[in-house]
């Protein structure tokens, strides 16, 4: 008995020391700090300029705070001094997780960088994150003091997530406060000279979210400086909650040192979410709803099909278990196929707790409101040199009327562009280049031309008028006035107005330039900043200098705010332009004669005259001259290639299938259809590795565009090799970006597409929170190493940003495509 008791106490010793680990945080495969409700992450991203890197918390469920690390600003934004990143250490016989990092970051002079002007400093730390208990500290240890000119400037900051903070309440020390909506002064100026705002409160601890206890956060700082709670939005429309306490003089060892302490809910479990298309589908086509489950969660429930009776209800259509597929990321995966389901209607599908938006099984469901927005809402509102009314609202004015000026040779452009030693024409820098004031459309909300979007944008829309034959037309264009009506025809398809716009641009600026420009933008950043309407950007006159022009704020009459031309030497690009410019000569001809000689002209000149050691490049160009004129020296280049064509099959495939029936050629087919059927082998074994069926691997940009993209690849490879590629890959890529996708958000990445849609995104209007209808969203990102996620706030490129291209026209394509091949 004695023995029995003794034998009891050691067993329930041990089930308790194992409870109480379980309770606590430790360090995982991984590499972050992990217990129930709670992970910190250190390094595992690195992109601070969009929130994302340093020390990061995900507490119960929700990416609260990131960007834990040191800062040379109290409310850093884009373009400021970031650390160059170590390698991440972990020491699992410490329990200590450590990263080396070091100011200035190396990329400051990596070519094509962002160029930030560093200060005279360089120093370097050790930034750690240690498990106590249920809390952990934040250590920064120094390898020197920092110089006494930078005491009171360099700091340790973690930024909050505002979207879950407003409304919610704070406590520092004994002050309190609310989290409001918008930043609220005072502000002051610094010893620089720049707009700072005063701190929300000032203490030793701090205490976030108290009345919600899933994000109820306290911060302590052991070392004697106080934090400060600072809203950073004041310095930039981006910026999120910082809280800050500054490195004290002399500090090496523990120079910083805080403990925080996220509140975890009891037995914390990620809520079921399903996650089907918001548009709905095709009788005819494959439908699985797939379930996301924590990997804690054993209680397996029903899933149950109901359809909405036309007079109120539901009516139970299917109630059966779930198909396990396994986990993925950091959760656990079922499916429910109801392929069988045809009955037209609206159904919803319940898992436990959770049910779906309302959605539809319809043979006309992608006939419309699905690729229509796009291409009568997001493409005139992007539309450049043009004023865009939409019934009581102006989108925009006529923009830009003054482009553009030559750029500045030797010039490394903030956002990237890079005008080298000469400007490559005739024209000498600062000089009006004629032309540029006529069509083109923004990319995403920055406002400038990039040749790659422009050409992409014209390529797609030829490929999908010429396809599908859509003469659909909602929008009046008129070239003469530089007017736009939304929701107003004019008696002319639409498709073929947008491909006139983007081509017009294009011509014009070989025209004037003697070569394709490389982009065209503002020269400030206090220009390229702004949001609201581009027709503030300039004065719209074309710029001649005078004694006080320089003096001239921007956007005021005789400025130096025109935008100016880049030029480059890079063949990839120019051939790839010359390719659009192919293509759209099928779709103008009749439509725009003139245009279409003068597109076709300078297509066959690129082809001529651009030299280039890589076939690959020189692939799209001849497929697309080959179809515009049928000449035998563009086939002749193909069957030449057919090697390294058919080794790269997965780039090239896609591009051949047009012109595979046209080229009879006995060793070109079955070298291209062998390597087609091994590159199917690849897709569908990479398609089997997610629970989503295709293939997919998030990365931090949200994967939509990429997926838009390779669905649309799918459609000329199943339409050219039926008995080898199904159409399946097409239609999940469609349903993905439809809402079929990983996290809690599912969201079509289609804004104003289906029951739920990204209403607030990263375009001209995210400064209201506000959403353009058709433009496609960047999607899901990946929180490294395993948290998906899209929130709904307009300031994060990586997840809701809007882009030309194929961003654009691969969705405008996928619809199209998805209604031809399940109704023909």
């Amino acid at each position: 008995m004695k023995l029995y008791t003794f034998l009891m106490c050691c067993f329930l010793t041990k089930v308790g020391i194992a409870q109480n680990q379980g309770e606590s945080l430790r360090i995982n495969d991984e590499e972050y700090l992990e217990m129930r409700g709670l992970n910190v992450m250190l390094a595992h991203d690195f992109y601070p300029e969009s929130h994302q890197g340093g020390v990061g918390i995900i507490q119960n469920g929700i990416r609260v705070a990131t960007n834990g690390d040191l800062r040379l600003e109290p409310t850093p934004g884009q373009w400021q001094p970031v650390p160059k990143v170590g390698e991440r250490v972990v020491d699992r016989e410490k329990n200590i997780i450590s990263v080396k990092m070091a100011y200035p970051d190396e990329a400051k002079n990596r070519k094509g960088f962002n160029p930030i002007e560093y200060p005279d400093l360089e120093f370097s730390y050790n930034l750690k994150i240690i498990p106590q208990g249920k809390s952990f500290k934040i250590v920064v240890d120094l390898d020197e003091a920092l110089p006494e000119a930078w005491i009171g400037k360099v700091g340790m900051n973690i930024e909050f997530f505002p979207g879950y903070l407003f409304g919610k309440s704070y406590y520092m020390d004994n002050e309190f406060g609310l989290f409001n909506r918008q930043a609220n002064g005072p502000g002051y100026y610094n010893d620089e000279d720049e707009y700072q705002i005063e701190p929300m409160a000032l203490g030793k601890e701090l205490v976030i979210a108290p009345g919600t206890p899933r994000q109820t956060l306290k911060i302590e700082n052991l070392k004697e400086n106080q934090l400060e709670l600072i809203d950073g939005r004041a310095q930039h429309s981006n910026g999120w909650f910082v809280v800050r306490s500054l490195v004290p003089s002399g500090a090496t060892s523990n120079a910083i040192e805080w403990l925080i302490t996220p509140n975890t809910l009891e037995d914390y479990t990620y809520d079921p979410v399903v996650q089907i298309s918001q548009v709905g589908y095709h009788p005819a086509q494959e439908k699985i709803a797939v379930i996301e489950t924590d990997k804690n969660d054993t209680n397996l429930k029903k899933a149950k099909l109901l359809r909405v009776n036309n007079e109120g209800g539901l009516t139970e259509v299917i109630s059966e278990n779930p198909s396990e597929w396994g986990k993925f990321l950091r959760y656990k995966y079922y499916q429910l196929d109801f392929s069988d389901i045809k009955e037209p209607g609206m159904y919803v599908i319940q898992y436990g707790d959770y049910t779906t938006e309302a959605f539809q099984i319809n043979e006309n469901i992608y006939k419309r409101g699905i690729w229509q927005p796009t291409l009568e809402y997001f493409l005139p509102v992007q539309m450049c040199h043009m004023l865009v009314n939409d019934r009581y609202k102006i989108w925009h004015g006529r923009c830009h009327l003054d482009d553009a000026r030559m750029a500045p040779v030797d010039t490394n452009h903030f956002d990237g562009y890079l005008q080298g030693s000469k400007t490559l024409t005739s024209f000498q820098p600062g000089e009006h280049v004629p032309g540029l004031d006529a069509g083109g459309w923004h990319d995403a909300g920055d406002y400038d031309l990039r040749i790659e979007s422009q050409a992409s944008t014209i390529h797609g829309l030829s490929h999908i008028y010429e396809i599908f034959q859509e003469g659909y037309d909602n929008t009046t264009i008129n070239q003469k006035t530089k007017t736009v009506d939304i929701l107003q025809p004019d008696g002319k398809p639409d498709f073929l107005q947008q491909i006139e716009h983007g081509t017009i641009h294009i011509v014009n600026g070989y025209k004037s330039l003697g070569r394709f420009y490389r982009g065209v933008i503002v020269p400030t950043l206090d220009q390229y900043v702004l949001l609201g309407d581009p027709i503030n950007h300039s004065d719209g006159k074309i710029y001649k200098e005078t004694s006080t022009s320089k003096e001239i704020p921007l956007g005021q009459e005789g400025a130096p705010d025109d935008r100016w031309v880049f030029t480059e030497d890079n063949p990839r690009r120019e051939l790839q332009s010359a390719a659009a410019l192919a293509a759209t000569y099928r779709s103008l001809k009749d439509f725009n004669p003139e245009l279409a000689e003068d597109a076709l002209e300078i297509a066959i000149k690129t082809w001529e005259n651009t030299s280039t050691d890589n076939p690959l490049q020189k692939l799209s160009l001849s497929v697309e001259l080959f179809r515009s004129t049928a000449e035998a020296k563009y086939e002749n280049f193909i069957k030449e290639n057919i090697k390294i064509f058919s080794e790269n099959i997965a780039q090239t495939g896609w591009v051949l299938a047009p012109i595979f029936n046209e080229i009879q050629d006995k060793n070109f087919r079955n070298k291209i259809k062998a390597s087609v059927k091994n590159y199917y082998q690849e897709v569908e074994k990479l398609g089997a590795q997610t629970p989503y069926g295709m293939p997919y691997e998030p990365d931090i940009w949200g994967a939509g565009w990429g997926i838009q993209n390779f669905g649309m690849k799918q459609y000329f490879l199943h339409t050219a090799f039926p008995e080898i590629f199904p159409k399946k890959y097409m239609l999940n890529a469609l349903n993905f970006v439809l809402g079929t996708h990983p996290g809690v958000n599912t969201s079509s990445f289609a804004s104003g597409v289906g029951s739920r849609s990204l209403t607030q995104a990263y375009g001209m209007n995210r400064g209201d929170f506000s959403f353009t209808p058709g433009g496609i969203g960047s999607g899901t990102a990946l929180i490294r190493p395993d948290f998906p996620e899209l929130l709904e706030w307009p300031f994060l490129w990586q997840q809701t940003e809007y882009v030309l291209g194929g961003g654009t026209t691969d969705y405008l394509f996928l619809v199209l495509a998805a209604d031809k091949l399940l109704n023909k």
